[in-house]
């Protein structure tokens, strides 16, 4: 399974987390399988995403699309920072 962390800032929670729902179907069909939405401790509009993909390479052509710069606009997202992840190894403590 490969992931993607995404850390951004938005002008403002409630209205990016519209958005990010009415986008849900758009994500599965584009290979997104599972997400977590956090939340920075002293601050509600920093945001990170971290998501399960069916590959690193569908996650690119959905992030970097058009629509997904347009969409992440009108959700007032703040210069995101993509990270691309392998997992390696996986446990339980």
């Amino acid at each position: 399974m490969q992931y993607v962390l995404i850390i951004h800032e938005v002008e403002d929670y409630p209205a990016w987390k519209i958005v990010f729902d009415n986008a849900a179907g758009i994500r599965k069909e584009a290979g997104e399988r599972s997400y977590q939405v956090l939340k920075y401790e002293n601050d509600p509009n920093k945001i990170v995403h971290f998501s399960a993909w069916t590959s690193i390479e569908n996650a690119k052509v959905f992030f970097e699309s058009p629509r997904l710069v347009q969409i992440r606009k009108e959700a007032g997202v703040k210069a995101p920072d993509f990270i691309y992840l392998d997992k390696i190894e996986e446990g339980v403590l």
